[in-house]
């Protein structure tokens, strides 16, 4: 394999697990994920993110300087311009610098993103978003991170801090978002906030099938419970769903307001466990809200077509872009 081929690495660190692929083209040649061990403090870390780019250099039987250039989607706030991760709670990380460290080891360009930012830019190129000049990316989860494309490029901001929907307040004075403020729409249709309410529920005696899956201690709750619920036919998982759905609703209803993009792709372990399904009455309900009603319909809400590869896809994506301009 030789450099000019146009082959990069993308790594998609989360505070699971983190996962690097070679990507040429949108296509994954080959790929590795590992535990992302975040208790090994950053300098382990960084060393996992060495370790599982070099084992899928070798599947290539490559060596770095084969590669054109590396980018990772790291989840929290990042100084785009150093590639210092400022902020990364999940991973109790504060201004590490993480592109410096990783060129150091690997002797070729590195680059660091948002990986919300990354998954977006990855659906824009080559997922459900390919071909459109304007594009909102909503992913569903524990939180809900986005990400905007305007004119075919990320939107960063005047402050790099652009794509925080998951902050757009809903609910004046409303319920308390992780953020530490109120009424943010996280704190009503994230998986967090579904399992605060069912927790609630619970509590106060409600009859679920949810009883024997959660209880006060449960910090998550995973996509696939909540599709067996739904399953099910369980009353209180079914109200709880409609309620978030009412309010990505209203999120998607203002960012067409403001933005009027081509489409809006949503993504996440959600999305990707319950289908086009849970966009439903999404669509329905937030053209309701829509200031100008004329060719509403050209607007589309789709769910994301890459899934889990949207984030290295994407790195890659990010990585290309941005060595264009160094």
């Amino acid at each position: 394999m030789r450099k000019k081929d146009g082959v990069f690495i993308g790594v998609d660190l989360g505070g699971t697990n983190i996962e690097a692929a070679a990507v040429q083209g949108g296509q994954i040649l080959a790929s590795k994920k590992v535990k992302t061990k975040a208790k090994k403090g950053a300098k382990g870390v960084i060393k996992r993110v060495e370790k599982v780019s070099r084992t899928v250099m070798k599947r290539l039987d490559a060596q770095p300087d084969d590669f054109k250039a590396l980018c990772i989607g790291a989840p929290g706030a990042v100084v785009l311009e150093t590639g210092v991760v400022s902020s990364a709670p999940n991973l109790d990380w504060e201004d590490v610098p993480l592109a410096a460290k990783l060129k150091d080891r690997l002797g070729i360009p590195v680059f660091v993103d948002n990986d919300v930012n990354i998954g977006v830019a990855g659906e824009h190129a080559y997922g459900a978003g390919s071909g459109v000049e304007d594009m909102v990316g909503i992913f569903v989860g524990t939180g809900i991170g986005g990400g905007v494309i305007i004119n075919g490029n990320m939107y960063y901001g005047s402050r790099g801090a652009a794509g925080e929907i998951g902050h757009m307040v809903v609910v004046p004075n409303g319920r308390a978002c992780g953020c530490g403020k109120r009424g943010c729409v996280e704190a009503y249709a994230s998986k967090t906030a579904m399992l605060k309410v069912i927790q609630e529920q619970l509590a106060q005696g409600r009859k679920s099938v949810l009883a024997e899956m959660v209880d006060q201690s449960s910090l998550v709750l995973p996509s696939s419970q909540i599709a067996e619920a739904l399953d099910a036919g369980d009353e209180l998982m079914t109200e709880v769903l409609r309620e978030a759905q009412f309010y990505l609703a209203l999120l998607t209803a203002n960012l067409v307001n403001i933005l009027d993009p081509d489409v809006i792709v949503f993504g996440g372990g959600l999305v990707e466990q319950l289908g086009d399904p849970f966009l439903q009455p999404i669509r329905e309900t937030a053209r309701e809200y829509y200031l100008q009603q004329t060719d509403a319909e050209k607007i589309r809400i789709l769910p994301s077509l890459l899934g889990d590869d949207a984030g290295t896809i994407g790195a890659a994506v990010v990585a290309q872009q941005r060595l264009r301009l160094t």
